[in-house]
């Protein structure tokens, strides 16, 4: 049977050996605008592990582009670098790519030494908080050439083919929007005025490379902006585009400001390929459908029922490279794949931090190597098997030494499945299951239903030992808190306890914000009621919205702080935090709770004393860590390490981090 995803395509004159694309993702790598060996590193890795063609960027255009951390393609200086990444992804066998993109309104004036971003018109940006300055008409022509300079820098320096960023929020598509371009003159207006900046780049790029030169772009299937631009007129536009000259299209969704998720893992896989779609109808030409699509039996699957002809699979190869050659050779099972949690492919760059991943602890750190083997090995017992003890028994296993594995319960993955029972979190099962799968790949030996004590310690005798314990729930010292409807958020989120109508959750944190969440989904539709009520037509679409929302349960979430959710990460929170609005969980900041009662809770918001009435209590005070085997190793001379929570509370992304660093260097 012929594979779909590893025939090879032709783009104007560039054959891609298969159809899986990495798309540009600021990596927050470069320094001072040029690539660095961390950049080549990345990239040389994904190449060897067999992506058909690999796109780096975004690379900016002129000094008001971007910033420091990205590529640059807006001088001559840059050349060098930008030749040295595209022989390392060309010697590994994979096509090359450059982005090439003008931040406009997107970019702070903290990254431009105080200067003012530029834009269309002078609307201020909600992601930024700054209102840009407007170009002049000879501005534009200025980064019109500035984009066709770029290119030609991109092409003397070796890659295959460029693309131009048209969407996202950018300038090119703040051009494009009547929400952000209110110009009088030819540049502003009707469609073909709002589309006139970026055909006067297309045409001076192509003028620029040649006509046999492959130029793709990138352009959203829709803005999700309110008063912005929708999927019909992107459409046109993703028509005239293709007019000017375009070889493919590569589609995206969303500008950074939409309240649309569009990375996360309540995402839906593969959900916005029907735009992409839209837009392959519309143009004729090649079309990269991207956004969570991270296994290759969907791509498969996008691709064979004529939805695209390429998929973009970005984070999906931050966190295995090597996903491709491993789906080329049948052994998809062995893939790790992204669970879109965007701690650190996205997060990360909000702390202006380079890119790393929860699920590969490699990633980013490819030009650090790998530590020497251990000299000699040793017999290491890994006590937890959570996310911190199967990545520390993986990386102690890669340096050679004998490693076991000890878990209390019956299967590996511990607090993953917590994380997942929350509507939208499910793919943390999927890493659950990657992490155990490559345990087994290794032929570590697991010890299930097994509980380390003393005796067992010494009848193994262990040289190192890696306690990953993970935590417990926190005990808040509250009267009432042994009452029968009080219950931990724990053996809620795992369904071991009933609970009632009305439900007061104790703490705003992580897991209490999960906890409200997955208790407000009770009783909604699910998606397949959803879309047979749907096209039988037996309810209208807003009463399908409300029954989507509208649980059986009253929720009310109680924090102490003046705000919920804070240590869930930046690209996370405003989404979950949207959830709870939709579903109508009451959120009482401010408010400590003072006592638990028959009827309910007894709390204090300020000076005002209040009891919320309450079927049941769940307690999602936090967690502390867990840790009972570290003075018996102490008094038995056994040398350990503690990670994850069992070391300091904390969130997977940290867990899986410590856990390998401390199986890299046991």
């Amino acid at each position: 049977m012929i594979d779909p995803v590893f025939q090879p395509i032709r783009i104007n004159t560039l054959e891609v050996p298969n159809r899986i694309v990495m798309p540009a993702m600021h990596l927050g790598m470069a320094v001072d605008f040029q690539v660095t060996d961390q950049i080549t590193e990345f990239y040389a890795l994904r190449a060897k592990g067999g992506a058909g063609l690999i796109c780096v960027g975004f690379a900016t255009v002129d000094d008001l582009a971007g910033n420091t951390q990205n590529i640059g393609a807006h001088s001559d200086a840059f050349i060098p670098g930008l030749a040295r990444l595209a022989k390392a992804i060309g010697d590994n066998g994979a096509k090359s790519a450059v982005q090439l993109n003008h931040a406009g309104r997107y970019n702070f004036s903290f990254f431009l030494g105080g200067r003012q971003p530029v834009a269309p018109s002078a609307i201020a940006s909600r992601m930024t908080g700054e209102t840009p300055r407007e170009l002049t008409v000879a501005e534009i022509h200025q980064i019109v050439e500035s984009f066709a300079a770029a290119a030609s820098r991109c092409r003397q320096a070796g890659f295959d083919a460029v693309e131009i960023l048209c969407g996202t929020g950018y300038l090119i598509s703040e051009f494009f929007s009547p929400v952000t371009n209110q110009r009088t003159d030819a540049y502003g207006g009707s469609l073909d005025n709002r589309l006139r900046f970026a055909m006067e780049i297309l045409e001076a790029v192509r003028g620029r490379v040649g006509k046999d030169y492959p130029l793709l772009i990138r352009l959203n299937g829709n803005d999700f902006m309110p008063g912005g631009q929708g999927r019909s007129e992107l459409k046109q536009v993703a028509a005239a585009l293709a007019r000017q000259g375009v070889d493919a299209i590569c589609v995206n969704v969303g500008w950074h400001e939409a309240r649309v998720p569009q990375i996360v893992a309540s995402v839906p896989r593969g959900v916005f390929a029907y735009l992409a779609g839209g837009i392959r109808q519309a143009t004729g030409l090649p079309v990269i459908a991207s956004h969570r699509i991270n296994d290759p039996d969907l791509a498969r699957q996008l691709i064979a029922d004529s939805l695209c002809d390429m998929v973009a699979m970005g984070r999906s190869l931050i966190a295995d490279p090597f996903l491709p050659q491993k789906a080329r050779e049948g052994k998809s099972g062995q893939i790790v794949h992204c669970i879109a949690c965007a701690q650190g492919c996205f997060d990360h760059l909000f702390q202006l931090k380079h890119v790393e991943c929860l699920c590969n602890p490699l990633a980013g750190h490819e030009a650090e190597g790998r530590p020497a083997m251990a000299q000699p090995a040793k017999d290491v017992m890994v006590v937890g098997g959570g996310p911190a003890g199967m990545a520390a028994a993986l990386a102690a296993h890669g340096r050679g030494h004998k490693v076991s594995l000890y878990e209390r319960s019956d299967r590996l993955g511990g607090q993953l499945f917590l994380a997942a029972a929350p509507p939208g979190r499910t793919e943390f099962i999927q890493l659950a299951k990657d992490l155990a799968r490559q345990v087994a790949l290794q032929h570590i030996p697991v010890f299930y239903n097994t509980e380390v004590d003393e005796a067992l310690l010494a009848a193994k005798a262990p040289q190192a030992v890696i306690l990953a314990t993970g935590a417990r729930p926190m005990v808040l010292p509250i009267a009432g808190i042994d009452l029968p409807h009080v219950v931990q958020a724990w053996d809620v989120l795992e369904d071991r306890v009933a609970t009632g109508r009305s439900v007061v959750v104790i703490g705003g944190g992580a897991v209490g914000v999960e906890t409200a969440l997955f208790l407000a989904a009770k009783g909604t539709l699910s998606a397949e009621a959803v879309k047979f009520l749907l096209v039988n037509r037996a309810e209208d679409p807003e009463t399908l919205i409300e029954l989507c929302l509208k649980g059986t349960k009253n929720i009310v979430l109680v924090e102490m702080i003046d705000k919920v959710g804070k240590d869930i990460g930046r690209s996370t929170r405003w989404g979950m935090l949207q959830e709870l609005g939709r579903h109508g969980v009451k959120i009482l900041t401010g408010a400590k709770a003072m006592a638990i009662t028959g009827a309910g809770v007894r709390i204090a918001q300020g000076d005002t004393p209040t009891e919320l009435k309450a079927d049941t209590v769940v307690m999602a005070a936090g967690s502390t860590p867990f840790k009972p085997l570290a003075p018996v190793l102490e008094r038995m001379g056994i040398a350990f390490v503690t990670v994850g929570d069992a070391d300091t509370v904390g969130n997977a992304f940290g867990a899986i981090h410590q856990g390998h660093a401390a199986g890299f260097t046991v």
